[in-house]
């Protein structure tokens, strides 16, 4: 008969184990007992019943993920591979997962559950969503008030838009009664009518630790409120059902007071741009006036009476001089037209307009004023008549 070595006999059954499908991926629940968390990170604790026990070992890339505070007599259910410790010739199982008794993995198909019922029903529809209000003036919130969340929360909004009032409605956030006490903290939130958005908060743990978020009557009771719902709870990996219905989903509770809030330091930079703007109109506005205006000053400096009649005298000598050198009988026709003109010319003089009762009125720097609307008051004038003139000042 054949003789194999120890370790030729070992490797053997190694391969044997290594081979079966079933012992490849498998669960097993147990208690906990002689429960070693070494310095390595690994973890090796013995699995047993009443009648068994089984040696288990969870390497630290896989301990590291275990939410779980696994305790000696703890009853666990354990997911990984059985194979055969060459070594000591011992077979154990390798844990990959470590899971609560009837928990999580039947929490996970609850939740799952749940979460297809309520998409069904549209409860997830982006369509639905709604935004924050850019300038909340009150903010909501439900969480502990005892929680590191709230005081987190707290301090994001101090720094971010301390112009919005916090209404808390505190609730606890763990346990069988949580759900309950959410609700109510929730309708408390939504009897009001001077809420802008609501905070529902809770920092990270595990799947038991944020159950209470997925109860479908607090899911409802997001889904039905009246004003936009930001969800903030756990961490960025955690999802919960009130994530799913929520207007708005935050990774943690601070990011979630960061998306219910502007930022002032924002705020007071965009006013800054728009007074630098409101500045540079204005000016380019004021300028295009006043080149306006001087135009209209030259204008009217080239059509004053004075210029007027110093041209009508000019024709006048020339006339003259034509008459001069015309025959009588021309001369006598020229003095006639001569002498109507100078009646028009006599009627149209400025001196004999005031010795009408009619006054010529100049600004300060000595331009007509033709109407109210180019004086303004206060402004000093000077008024012209036949044979002196006046200062006013103008009253409004």
């Amino acid at each position: 008969m054949q003789s194999f070595s120890v370790q030729e006999i070992t490797r053997y059954i190694h391969e044997l184990f290594d081979a079966d499908d079933i012992l490849a991926d498998v669960r097993v629940r147990g208690e906990v007992s002689n429960l070693t968390k070494a310095s390595s990170g690994h973890w090796y604790f013995t699995l047993k019943d009443a009648k068994s026990q089984l040696r288990c070992v969870m390497f630290r890339s896989a301990a590291q993920f275990v939410r779980l505070d696994v305790k000696v007599g703890d009853e666990i259910v354990v997911l990984g591979r059985v194979s055969v410790y060459e070594a000591r010739g011992e077979y154990q199982l390798y844990a990959d997962a470590i899971e609560a008794l009837g928990g999580v993995g039947d929490l996970h198909q609850q939740f799952e559950a749940l979460k297809a019922k309520l998409d069904a029903e549209g409860l997830f529809d982006s369509a639905k969503k709604r935004p924050p209000p850019p300038f909340p003036g009150r903010i909501g919130i439900v969480t502990s008030p005892d929680a590191a969340a709230y005081q987190d929360i707290l301090n994001v909004l101090s720094r971010r838009f301390p112009l919005a009032e916090v209404i808390l409605s505190p609730s606890i956030v763990q346990g069988a009664d949580a759900p309950a006490a959410i609700v109510a903290a929730l309708a408390r939130l939504h009897a009001r009518d001077d809420i802008d958005v609501i905070i529902v908060a809770r920092g990270g743990g595990s799947i038991e630790d944020l159950w209470c978020f997925n109860d479908e009557t607090v899911a409802r009771t997001i889904a039905a409120s009246r004003r936009p719902v930001i969800s903030g709870i756990g961490h960025e990996i955690d999802f919960t059902i009130a994530d799913f219905v929520a207007d708005l989903r935050a990774p943690t509770p601070s990011a979630a007071a960061e998306l219910a809030t502007p930022n002032q330091e924002e705020l007071l930079l965009d006013l800054d741009r728009a007074r630098a703007t409101l500045n540079a109109g204005l000016s380019a506005a004021t300028q295009e006036a006043q080149r306006a205006l001087q135009g209209l000053a030259r204008a009217l400096g080239s059509n004053t009476p004075l210029r007027t009649v110093h041209s009508a005298g000019e024709r006048l000598v020339s006339l003259a001089g034509r008459m001069e050198r015309a025959s009588y009988s021309s001369r006598e026709r020229l003095g006639e037209r001569l002498a109507a003109q100078l009646k028009a010319l006599e009627a149209a003089n400025p001196e004999q307009i005031l010795a009408r009762g009619y006054a010529l009125v100049r600004d300060e720097s000595g331009q007509i004023v033709r109407s109210a609307a180019q004086v303004q008051e206060d402004q000093r004038l000077q008024v012209r008549f036949h044979q002196d003139q006046i200062n006013v000042r103008v009253e409004q």
